[in-house]
């Protein structure tokens, strides 16, 4: 089982169909509160899975300090090893 990881960008975490939604999830509420956004990159039908129930169950981890968070998907082209792959990004931030 894995666990997110940061990428080069200090705010994106990186999702993969093995990872544990409730330790995602525990780093977005992290970075949520400490920053007030993050991101996450899925490649793959089960990445995008884990990375959907991390925000939800994160939805829940910030909801008693009276957060409540959104996202917005986009897609994204990246190089994998010479190879482009479309990748999905989430930005994820708190609604006031």
């Amino acid at each position: 089982m894995s666990t997110p990881f940061y990428s080069q960008q200090p705010n994106l975490f990186k999702v993969a169909s093995t990872s544990s939604p409730a330790a995602v999830a525990g780093a977005i509420a992290g970075m949520i509160r400490e920053r007030g956004r993050c991101e996450m990159q899925a490649i793959g039908a089960g990445a995008i899975n884990q990375a959907v129930k991390a925000i939800a169950i994160a939805r829940g981890y910030v909801a008693p300090a009276g957060l409540d968070l959104v996202f917005v998907p986009a897609f994204l082209d990246i190089m994998i090893g010479g190879e482009e792959r479309t990748a999905i990004k989430f930005v994820i931030e708190s609604r006031h």
